[in-house]
């Protein structure tokens, strides 16, 4: 018999915060956005004030000092780094696995004799190895896995598995708009049609889910039913486009600056196409000026190009991503924020009749050379001033990944 497992961490970016402060357990914890804009993650203390997740901060700021909510910026290195480590153990307790998020995993459990058991031993194994308390849901599909994992983090401490015995108790307290793939728009829909829960769901016909909500629909009606339309996917899929966009952490009005912010953006999105083994073949850069300054005047172009020759070569798409901003830069504005979104991935080079050849190799070496070194090399056209790059003010160190950030013991 099919059983997913979906296994996923508590409160996740809170939770890494957590692991290297102690003094932070039972009490309040908030993780912001790029910029330290809004609200992206919060403890169970933090949502039990109302906090909402996406609150912007300085609507809850004057309440988060009261109530003594500690506030963090974001720490994507240690967070990435806690979540490749959760990973790891995640995929040594199952034959196969799907990392689906940074903070979620599907695990195939079946032909296990006790599922639950087994379970709380992964969950007992992540905890104790990282620090990190995870959930796990179980079902015959992953849409019920994911059903179960929601159930689990409050009713059952921490697993839960949905069978065709007990799936009328549980689906029954889940609202409909828990289940996994559906939004806002169809639970209205739904709601119209007295349907509030995943099992009232489960239970309307497949072919009214199909006319009402197209093939989605009448899929999470096969799989809150058990019947099991997606398998683990062990090798993602490679992404058909890349996109690189964050906001400055002040306005700028220097073509300069954005060009540097603009060349350090292009080399993120490159080292991901590369990793996955393609090149582009379009690219597109966009801008944009604060919309809620409505004092100041508002610019917020886009420009396409078509690559003659696909590549990953950092130094030529950056070149390509120059070229364009210049061609839409228009001086008396103030910039926001600059993006790139690399398109038309290709799986191997594609070769142009009219380029010369006799550079590939040594591009070839230069990368690989500069891929290796990671952050130790800066293409020129990206500068040393990074003083546009993004607050992060109350950023914990990054003590997983940083020498100089190594967290200190001392003895009492």
């Amino acid at each position: 018999m099919a059983i997913f497992a979906l296994a996923d961490c508590n409160n996740f970016y809170a939770s890494c915060e957590r692991v290297f402060q102690p003094r932070l357990n039972g009490k309040p914890v908030v993780v912001l956005s790029n910029n330290d804009g809004c609200v992206i993650a919060r403890s169970e203390e933090a949502k039990a004030l109302g906090i909402g997740m996406g609150e912007a901060e300085f609507k809850v700021r004057a309440m988060m000092k009261t109530h003594g909510v500690q506030v963090f910026s974001s720490n994507y290195a240690l967070y990435g780094d806690m979540s490749g480590r959760v990973m790891r153990i995640l995929a040594e307790a199952a034959p196969h696995s799907e990392v689906y998020s940074i903070d979620e995993c599907f695990l195939d459990f079946a032909g296990m004799a006790d599922p639950v058991g087994h379970a709380r031993i992964v969950r007992e194994q992540v905890k104790r190895w990282t620090g990190i308390p995870i959930s796990i849901g179980m079902g015959a599909s992953k849409v019920l896995a994911k059903a179960a994992n929601k159930l689990a983090k409050k009713a059952t401490g921490g697993v839960l598995w949905i069978t065709p015995e007990n799936a009328d108790e549980w689906l029954e307290l889940l609202p409909v708009e828990k289940v996994w793939g559906i939004g806002r728009a169809h639970t209205a829909r739904l709601a119209a049609k007295g349907i509030t829960t995943a099992r009232g769901l489960r239970d309307v016909e497949p072919r009214w889910a199909r006319q009402e909500m197209g093939v989605v629909g009448e899929r999470l009606v096969l799989e809150l039913r058990g019947l099991s339309c997606m398998e683990i996917e062990e090798v993602a899929p490679p992404k058909k486009n890349v996109v690189c966009a964050k906001s400055f952490g002040r306005l700028l009005r220097e073509r300069r600056e954005v060009e540097e912010a603009l060349a350090s953006y292009v080399d993120i999105a490159a080292a991901k196409v590369r990793a996955q083994g393609s090149a582009v073949g379009t690219m597109q850069v966009f801008l944009q000026t604060n919309v809620f300054r409505e004092d100041l005047p508002q610019y917020c172009p886009h420009r396409v190009t078509v690559l003659g020759e696909a590549t990953s070569y950092t130094p030529a798409l950056i070149e390509h991503a120059l070229r364009l901003l210049r061609a839409m830069w228009r001086e008396g504005f103030a910039f926001k924020k600059v993006g790139v979104m690399l398109l038309d991935l290709h799986e191997t080079t594609q070769l142009s009749l009219f380029e010369p050849r006799g550079n590939d190799a040594a591009r070839s070496r230069l990368q690989a050379a500069a891929d290796q070194l990671g952050d130790l090399v800066r293409w020129g056209s990206m500068g040393f001033d990074t003083s546009w790059r993004l607050r992060a003010e109350r950023r914990t160190p990054r003590y997983t990944t940083r020498l100089d950030e190594l967290a200190t013991a001392r003895a009492a």
